[in-house]
């Protein structure tokens, strides 16, 4: 067993959350850690404790991280330097590699690649990572499956508990509310408030009242003061989805909010301080928002000094049944079946509106089921086609089923199938069927009763 002593590594950053982020990081890939808030305060803690490594953010106010490193490398030549920036100048340059920097990592930062670069500029042996930690429980409600979305669940926890300001991405219904949901769960903050606002469902012209809150009389309908969401997160989690819906004019006081946790109410000059963490979610690419200039670039990087990725459902196939059979019971009362039918065109379905969607197609399913084996026919037109389906004997839909139930089920596919293929005429499905319309009327309630689509959809 080694005994050596793990390798201290000094981490510098003015931001806390960031701070805390990486010191937690390389904690668990056992490093010991220590943090300082500033240039001056790492050139004391070097000097006290010196470390085998420093990461150092570079734009920090008063001594910059650049000015640290020159610093550093005359008290400690040896002493290896990783800076952290989210600007390209930096990253582009290389005169801070002529001043000792080892390398660079650019926000926001990949804690894989930071256990890498760590590891080589101290050497491969320098620390084994601690055991890992087990993904806490998941609340009732949360189906997981697929390796792609443990990753997601792995970096969540990993991210939670460090107080950092966390970027979730994903197209539109992947479940971002969820791992937001789980990110405040899992933090220190857990007793506390989670408020969520959606950007993009709040006019323009509320959204700052909304957020911020407003004084009695600041405009035409504000007959009251009112607090806004930051007062009513204070202490907790405020999530912030589509945030690429939000204004330029309105991004710049967001900017500030985050900076110093400080704003002022629509119609007051008063500045109001409270302890929120910021979380946000977006379906658009906010690289390429900041590239075209509609988003501002010092808000993406106060917002993203993590990334959380979310995978689409075509990403992640071995959740869609497990998902499917949770959303079918929730919404039908009961534990839920599947039919193969059903099965082949949940599995075909490419799900463009994702979790979401599959979460709407399950409610139908189960309504239109009313408990039982849910089959191909239950399922929304677009869904069916995906899976070619056809409508199912309840012998193929229910294997058990016995004789007496395997003859109802032929019966039963062929008046549905005369049905469609006369367009929904009762008439002349009766005289192609050779039976009264008064009992194909009757077969029709039957079927509709369980279910099954007897009408022009």
């Amino acid at each position: 067993m080694d005994s050596r002593p793990a390798p201290h590594v000094l981490v510098v950053d003015d931001d806390p959350g960031q701070r805390g982020l990486v010191a937690s990081f390389l904690q668990s890939q056992g490093f010991r850690a220590r943090c300082a808030a500033s240039g001056a305060e790492a050139l004391a803690a070097a000097a006290e404790d010196p470390p085998a490594l420093v990461v150092s953010d570079v734009r920090m106010p008063g001594m910059t991280g650049l000015e640290l490193l020159q610093a550093l490398k005359q008290a400690l030549p040896a002493l290896p330097v990783v800076l952290v920036t989210a600007y390209a100048e930096v990253r582009g340059a290389v005169g801070a590699m002529r001043h000792g920097a080892v390398d660079y990592l650019e926000k926001p930062i990949d804690l894989d690649e930071l256990a890498a670069l760590v590891r080589r500029a101290l050497g491969s042996g320098a620390a084994a990572p601690a055991p890992a930690a087990e993904t806490p429980p998941l609340p009732g409600g949360v189906v997981v499956e697929s390796a792609a979305m443990r990753e997601v669940l792995r970096v969540t926890a990993l991210a939670a508990p460090s107080g950092a300001r966390l970027l979730i991405t994903g197209e539109t219904g992947t479940g971002k509310e969820v791992v937001a949901g789980l990110v405040h769960r899992w933090s220190a903050r857990a007793a506390g408030p989670l408020v969520r606002v959606n950007c993009a469902a709040i006019p323009e012209n509320l959204l700052e009242s909304e957020l911020f809150g407003h004084e009695k009389g600041a405009f035409t309908g504000a007959a009251a003061r009112r607090a806004g969401r930051f007062e009513e997160a204070a202490g907790g989690t405020l999530f912030l989805d589509e945030i690429g819906e939000m204004s330029p004019a309105l991004q710049a006081k967001l900017l500030r909010a985050t900076q110093d946790g400080t704003f002022c109410r629509v119609g007051s000059n008063t500045e109001l301080r409270v302890d929120v963490r910021i979380l946000s979610a977006t379906h658009r690419d906010l690289e390429r928002e900041v590239a075209e200039g509609r988003f501002r670039e010092d808000l993406y990087y106060r917002l993203n000094v993590m990334e959380i990725p979310v995978p689409p459902l075509r990403a992640r196939p071995e959740d869609i049944l497990p998902l499917a059979l949770h959303f079918a019971t929730v919404h039908g009362g009961g534990k839920a079946r599947l039919s193969p039918g059903a099965v082949r065109c949940l599995e075909s379905h490419a799900w463009p509106g994702n979790v979401r969607e599959l979460r709407n197609a399950m409610e139908r399913a189960a309504l239109l089921a009313r408990g039982g084996v849910l089959l191909a026919e239950h399922l929304p037109p677009r869904v069916r086609e995906a899976g070619g389906a056809e409508p199912e004997a309840a012998a193929e839909a229910d294997p058990g089923a016995g004789p007496a139930g395997q003859l109802a089920a032929i019966e039963r596919d062929a008046i549905l199938k005369c049905l469609r293929e006369h367009e929904f005429n009762r008439s002349e499905t009766a005289r192609a069927l050779g039976i009264s319309r008064r009992t194909l009327t009757y077969r029709l309630r039957e079927y509709r009763d369980l279910g099954l689509p007897v009408d022009p959809e």
